[in-house]
């Protein structure tokens, strides 16, 4: 088997740039920490808005239906920086390209938090998503800079970043939010940034890329990933439709948890928050099946629980099943915790074995088929987010609740149009 997959790649086209094969330099303790900080530092400037749309939805006059807006920008705008601005990474030299775009994304979130109109806010929040892509230049710097043998841990290593930034900054947004305004949010982030775009410019290496191509060749390169590879499509897709229901279900959740019977406060809504840390523990889980050659039976897997958390979801806070809401409010508050957990769990299954499977692929390109994945994905969770907005506007938590199920059975059809497509292969 590794014969074969060894000749697979050989037959492969050659596409544009090929990553180091030696580490750049030795990535000691501290830089591995300076890593994981900057990247869960960055990821928050994606993942806190959903908390804070309503707030910042009746500040800036913003009509229910595009409030949906304020978290799907963000996510929108980075899976554009995604593919249009990682890319210059093989360009450009490494240290220089990452201070200047997080230099871009600071300024963007001082804008936003001074924002005197809707349109500005939009547009602020948009660009400083596309430049918090930051993440993916430094994902590689920091493999590159790793002994070969010890690769894919120091990856794992900077990206537990990521997971703890995305856990803590809903329960932040709402915790600063609630106690000094949506703006001081903003402005905090905007401070984080900077002081990170300078620690960065301190201590980081320089990274040149070891093969400079042009970057009409790296842009097309992708078009030809996106068409060779069948995994890639079909993972990227169902990671989509995953995070557009995980967003839709925690854009809305914030507007319901402030309604009755629950009428919890901004610093109730961040203790909510925290419920998501419990679906992390699906993630190492989820590797291993992979890793035992599970993913395709997995994925219905992690849809199916997906599902049964929005139908808790659905009883605790629209009273489906019959459920009363107004005689069991601290039942229904409990089964909405539960609901979360088990709706975190269900995403991050799904991505855990969509992002194995793709890091399976071609070697030579793996930068740029993760690109591709992340980027993909976080479209979903942009469109999950405007969707949320407009189903809250035309049917409230019912309507979220259906957008999310209808989202979940898109996912397990794609498994079982999957399924056929392999089972047809193999024939």
């Amino acid at each position: 088997m590794q014969g074969l997959a060894v000749m697979q790649y050989a037959t492969r086209p050659k596409l544009a740039v090929e990553p180091a094969q030696e580490p750049l330099e030795t990535l000691t303790g501290p830089l591995t920490f300076l890593f994981a900080l900057a990247v869960g530092v960055i990821i928050v400037n994606l993942s806190a808005a959903q908390p804070l749309t309503g707030p910042v939805g009746q500040a800036l006059h913003l009509p229910s239906s595009w409030t949906g807006l304020v978290a799907m920008l963000p996510q929108l705008g980075y899976a554009v920086g995604m593919l249009f601005l990682v890319p210059l990474a093989d360009l450009f030299e490494n240290r220089r390209l990452t201070v200047v775009t997080l230099s871009c994304c600071a300024l963007m979130l001082g804008l936003a938090a001074i924002a005197p109109t809707a349109p500005w806010f939009l547009f602020a929040v948009c660009i400083a998503g596309a430049t918090s892509c930051a993440i993916q230049i430094l994902v590689p710097l920091a493999a590159a800079m790793a002994h070969p043998d010890r690769r894919g841990t120091a990856v794992g290593n900077v990206m537990s970043g990521v997971m703890i930034g995305i856990l803590l900054s809903r329960p932040l947004a709402s915790t600063v939010a609630g106690s000094f305004g949506w703006r001081s949010f903003y402005g905090l982030l905007a401070v984080m940034n900077a002081v990170l775009a300078f620690a960065l410019f301190r201590w980081l290496p320089q990274r040149h890329p070891e093969r400079v191509s042009s970057y009409r060749a790296l842009m097309a390169s992708l078009v030809t990933l996106w068409k060779r590879e069948p995994v890639l499509r079909r993972y990227s897709l169902s990671a989509a439709i995953g995070m557009s229901a995980f967003t839709a279900f925690w854009t809305a959740v914030g507007l319901r948890l402030v309604q009755q019977p629950f009428g919890l406060s901004a610093h109730g809504v961040a203790l909510f928050a925290f419920a998501g840390v419990a679906g992390t523990v699906v993630a190492p889980i989820a590797g291993r099946i992979g890793d035992r050659g599970y993913s395709v039976a997995g994925m219905p897997v992690a849809h199916a629980i997906m599902v049964l958390g929005v139908l808790v979801a659905a009883m605790a806070g629209a009273g489906w099943f019959g459920f009363s809401l107004d005689a069991h409010p601290m039942l229904a508050l409990g089964a909405l915790v539960l609901a979360a957990i088990v709706i975190d769990a269900g995403a991050i299954g799904d991505q855990t074995l969509g992002r194995r499977a793709v890091n399976m692929l071609d070697p030579a390109a793996r930068s740029r088929l993760n690109g591709l994945f992340v980027g993909v994905f976080f479209v979903g969770g942009g469109a999950g987010a405007l969707a949320a907005g407009a189903a809250w506007a035309a049917a409230g938590w019912s309507g979220v609740c259906v957008l999310c199920l209808v989202l979940c059975a898109l996912a397990f059809a794609l498994d079982i149009v999957s399924r056929r497509a392999m089972l047809a292969s193999r024939i």
